[in-house]
């Protein structure tokens, strides 16, 4: 995508245990493509969306990071300049739902504590072996000040409203950090930078 295809640009990470189909969810959405055979993360993998919110062309980096431990130091370099991060559970493995904590601790310490975070139930299309409750995940989401939704990378079912959710609420804050800054006016539209003879749109991250 060209660089001037976009108005801001914000970077989205996709966090949480191996397998809990952060990978899938990706490809479903952005290519409709699902993968039964599964494969690992190495390191972090790359993708973008375009979206567009009061007018604005926004431009989402999407990162896919690995879950294993042995990568996190790969992962946590890719955190910095996150706006917004999925944390991703399974519903049918408890222990990836136990391990939500850690990944927001994770998020804090190398992100920053603005970062805006949507915790993700995924695979709700398994309802037969469902370990973890959707008011569970309610309950999570609403302690941590998340928003919440179940979602399935098999079906799609929920994924458009998750990353149009996390753009908005990303928008929303960026909105309100810049005001009263030159080039952004809150009526509507994004006033150009003025660089010499030049001019650049504002980018975020």
């Amino acid at each position: 995508m060209e660089e001037d295809g976009y108005d801001i640009l914000f970077k989205i990470i996709l966090v949480g245990d191996t397998s809990v189909g952060k990978t899938n969810i990706i490809n479903k959405y952005i290519k409709n493509e699902f993968r039964e055979d599964f494969y690992a993360t190495i390191g972090v993998e790359f993708s973008h969306k375009q979206f567009k919110v009061d007018n604005h062309k926004i431009k989402a980096q999407i990162w896919d990071t690995a879950g294993q431990e042995r990568y996190k130091a790969i992962t946590r370099a890719y955190y910095k300049g996150a706006k917004g991060a999925f944390i991703v559970y399974d519903i049918t493995r408890k222990e990836t739902f136990d391990d939500i904590d850690k990944w927001r601790n994770e998020l804090i310490n190398s992100c920053n504590k603005e970062v805006t975070v949507m915790l993700i139930g995924n695979k709700c299309d398994l309802e037969d072996q469902r370990q973890i409750t959707k008011e569970q995940g309610e309950e999570k989401a609403k302690a941590f000040g998340f928003s919440f939704l179940e979602t399935s990378a098999f079906s799609g079912e929920n994924l458009e409203k998750g990353f149009e959710m996390l753009i908005k609420e990303i928008y929303q804050k960026y909105k309100v950090e810049q005001k009263g800054n030159d080039y952004m006016d809150l009526s509507g539209g994004v006033e150009e930078l003025k660089v010499g003879k030049d001019s650049k749109k504002k980018k975020c991250c």
